[in-house]
């Protein structure tokens, strides 16, 4: 069974927690967390990408210069592709990138990041700070006592917080974000992976089955 330590809010180590196996010893499986990649990197595209044809630039209308007798090449567009400021020949369009996965396929991949960070002992359960306002130094000074400061992390909570997003959105490498809102990229692009009590428990009832 997976295990993670339990830090309190003044960053002091309590005892180990159990995570539950459906979610941090689950099979990993390389195929679909590439293919969960793929997808989602595509769907962040803008698909805004594009160029001119020889129909749409500026220019045209009459011939450059006459067919024969100048000893240039012969020329019937300043438009023509091959003439510097023409048109694009077979350029990109605006399109949409989305594509989509399978319901199943998002969870497996999830569980196999889940999974991989718990194989590399980078999750922890945290007694997140209260905050009444929104202080940046205490969410800093909170990382500093776990060593992870200067390190890549993810800190999964139950519900939104706008004090703890606030602080949280002031610190470089710290990203918040809502448990149900997870998803297999945003795990495997941290190096940690810090998660709320009340968040593993969302976790634990919604990949029960």
């Amino acid at each position: 069974m997976a295990e993670a330590i339990f830090y309190r809010s003044d960053g002091n180590p309590g005892e180990k927690v159990k995570l539950p196996d459906q979610l941090f010893s689950a099979e990993i499986k390389e195929a679909v967390v590439h293919q969960y990649v793929k997808t989602y990197l595509r769907n962040q595209r803008q698909g805004t990408h594009s160029t001119k044809t020889r129909a749409e630039v500026s220019g045209g209308g009459s011939k450059p210069w006459r067919q024969k007798g100048t000893g240039r090449a012969r020329a019937g567009s300043n438009t023509s592709p091959i003439w510097v400021g023409g048109g694009v020949t077979f350029g990109p369009r605006p399109r949409d990138h989305r594509s989509s996965l399978l319901k199943k396929m998002k969870r497996a991949a999830l569980k196999s990041a889940f999974t991989d960070k718990s194989n590399q002992g980078k999750i922890a359960v945290v007694e997140v700070p209260i905050l009444e306002q929104p202080q940046t130094r205490v969410m800093a000074e909170f990382l500093g006592k776990l060593n992870l400061l200067d390190k890549k992390v993810l800190l999964l909570v139950e519900g939104r917080d706008e004090n703890l997003f606030k602080s949280c959105n002031n610190i470089k490498n710290l990203r918040y974000k809502r448990a149900m809102l997870a998803n297999c990229y945003d795990v495997l692009n941290a190096e940690y992976l810090l998660i709320s009590p009340p968040a593993l428990e969302s976790l634990r009832e919604v990949y029960s089955e």
